[in-house]
């Protein structure tokens, strides 16, 4: 993930002192644990200044509005009480060349400031501390204590103190190119390294950026850098001098990540806002989505072995129950020749009521053949009643195994994270979990109940060959808001016959008929959006909504159906039209 350097961060703050300052503080919100958001009125309007210290995406920006969702975290409701009606007044660096800057309040523009936000972007070392006008620390994003760190504590009632002064050279545009070649060259090494390790305010992806536009490998040798090359390299070195002296970016999507300084731009972006905004929205919703699959993943399976394992217990058990009408049997013989028991017999081999064939019957030679019969009439008794407690168990397990993987599938069909949809169905699977008391509420921040409607209305939609719409539900909760909520008098419902998958709608108008193309096109659709994806053909049911039930104390997702057809779907097939719809 590409961090925001001294260049983004000046790039980001002179937009905002451009467009967005002097602002009146109107609100506090925190997203979550490493972000919060600045409600700022100006006399063009309204935004949201987003402020991140996470490690690893720590940044400054506007950003969206955040969720109508309760706010409970302490930290935000510290700003609020100190910062509320404020004026934001300046945003200017604490030092130059570092990437911590100054968000400072005050009662109305021209005043004294009254308190001081400090936003220090520094990787995993990234925080946000308020102060008052005396420099003296109110609160913090995180605290550090003086044993976490001897150098630079950072508490509620000590004094600000800003991080260590950096001690490489600094960059001027009054440097000539041999200085600046004989100090970046001084001690033979990478390209990329020797500038990193020589003067301030440089990063990773900007010497990349800047050496790729010079027509450079960034990880070349300096003594195999020619003249040519050293002057194309310092023409870009100023370059970058000057955007930051002058104050004008161009930001844009590059192969690797994003740009401000327009080089090797794929694509611009109108503001630098909006480029940090998209970026760290889309990589934070990749990350999250990437270790919240996992967690669900091994959850289920985890989950799934253990059912598996009780099934196969409570199978074993009722094989051993269908030795109850033998042992019934070997006692009705046993009482019908009582005349040919004999004291001490272990065995006793009878003809059976057919007279085909003999049963030989175990006996104990302790007991006479009354009590041997009466010991087999209690087994089969036993037996049975066994096979009575069992059976609803297994039947149980076995729609306890049927649901958790119909909510594998769900999460196998989510195998990457491509739109923010994908990371919010995710997140009702594991919020479905939880209400199904399979995982542990963490605590997490639950959606309100109107951002989970709108979510529960965002399928995977499609068009059949002649127009007709296709809704398919992404897990559990979509598959019964489209069957039971969204489905019409006209529509039809198809699903995989017995198999995990998701629920499909063909949407028809009233006298609509669809046509054979059209029926066989969704039956692809629902077999490659099931747990038999990977087969040949696959059985689809397809009826009236009107049909299809939910029993009462279902769990989500589970339904059944009368009235049925059946069409074989192809999931391949199915799988084809879905990548020639991304290609277009």
């Amino acid at each position: 993930m590409q961090q925001v350097d001294f260049t983004t961060l000046s790039a980001a703050c002179n937009e905002l002192r451009a467009n967005w300052l002097p602002a009146r503080t109107e609100q506090v919100y925190q997203r979550d644990r490493y972000r919060i958001a600045i409600g700022l009125r100006t006399l063009k309007g309204r935004g949201w200044l987003e402020i991140s210290w996470h490690p690893q995406a720590a940044h400054l920006c506007i950003s969206d509005p955040p969720p109508r969702i309760p706010d409970t975290f302490t930290f935000s409701q510290q700003l609020l009480h100190q910062l509320g009606g404020l004026a934001l007044v300046d945003c200017p660096s604490v030092a130059p060349w570092e990437r911590v800057v100054d968000l400072q309040f005050a009662r109305r523009p021209g005043e004294p400031a009254l308190w001081h936000l400090y936003v220090e972007i520094m990787g995993k070392y990234s925080n946000v501390i308020l102060t008052d006008s005396n420099q003296e620390i109110v609160t913090a994003a995180h605290q550090v204590s003086q044993q976490q760190s001897s150098v630079r504590p950072i508490q509620t009632g000590q004094l600000y103190e800003p991080p260590p002064a950096l001690t490489w050279a600094v960059p001027s545009l009054h440097e000539s190119q041999e200085r600046w070649q004989e100090r970046v060259s001084l001690v033979p090494g990478p390209l990329r390294r020797c500038l990193l390790k020589n003067y301030r305010g440089l990063s990773p992806a900007l010497v990349q950026s800047m050496a790729l536009a010079a027509g450079l490998d960034p990880d070349c040798s300096t003594d195999a850098l020619k003249v040519s090359d050293w002057q194309q390299l310092f023409r870009y070195w100023q370059e970058w001098l000057q955007a930051l002296q002058q104050g004008k970016f161009e930001p844009g999507w590059t192969l690797d990540g994003y740009t401000v300084l327009g080089w090797g731009v794929l694509e611009k972006v109108p503001t630098v806002q909006e480029l940090l905004n998209q970026y760290y929205i889309a990589q934070l919703n990749q990350q999250e989505f990437t270790q919240l699959r996992h967690q669900l993943t091994q959850k289920l399976n985890s989950l799934l072995e253990k059912l598996r394992l009780k099934a196969r217990t409570f199978k074993g058990r009722l094989q051993q129950s269908d030795q109850a009408e033998e042992y019934r049997q070997q006692a009705d013989l046993l009482m019908a020749h009582l005349q040919d028991w004999q004291p001490g017999m272990k065995t006793m081999t009878l003809p059976d009521f057919e007279g085909d064939c003999s049963v030989t019957i175990s006996l104990e030679p302790e007991k006479n053949a009354v009590q041997n019969a009466q010991s087999l009439y209690k087994r089969h008794q036993k037996l049975k009643r066994v096979r009575n407690a069992v059976e609803p168990l297994l039947e149980d397990v076995n729609e306890e195994i049927h649901y958790l993987e119909q909510v594998e599938d769900a999460i196998a069909q989510l195998e990457t994270y491509q739109t923010p949809e994908d990371l919010a169905a995710l997140k009702e699977i594991r919020e479905e979990l939880i209400g199904q008391h399979y995982l542990e509420d963490s605590g997490y921040e639950r959606r309100s109940p109107t951002s989970l409607e709108a979510s529960n209305t965002n399928f995977h939609r499609y068009r059949t060959p002649n127009g007709f719409e296709v809704l398919i539900g992404r897990n559990n909760r979509q598959n019964d808001q489209l069957s039971f909520r969204q489905a019409g008098d006209y529509d039809l419902w198809f699903h995989a016959q017995e198999i995990p998958g998701s629920h499909l709608l063909l949407r028809l108008d009233p006298g609509a008929v669809p046509e054979e193309a059209d029926l066989q096109f969704a039956a692809d659709l629902a077999a490659y959006y099931s747990r038999s994806r990977q087969s040949d053909q696959v059985p689809v049911v397809y009826t009236e909504p009107k049909h299809v039930y939910k029993l009462k104390g279902a769990k989500p997702g589970m339904a059944i159906y009368k009235q049925e057809r059946v069409l074989w779907g192809q999931p391949q097939r199915g799988h084809g039209f879905l990548s020639r719809a991304k290609e277009n």
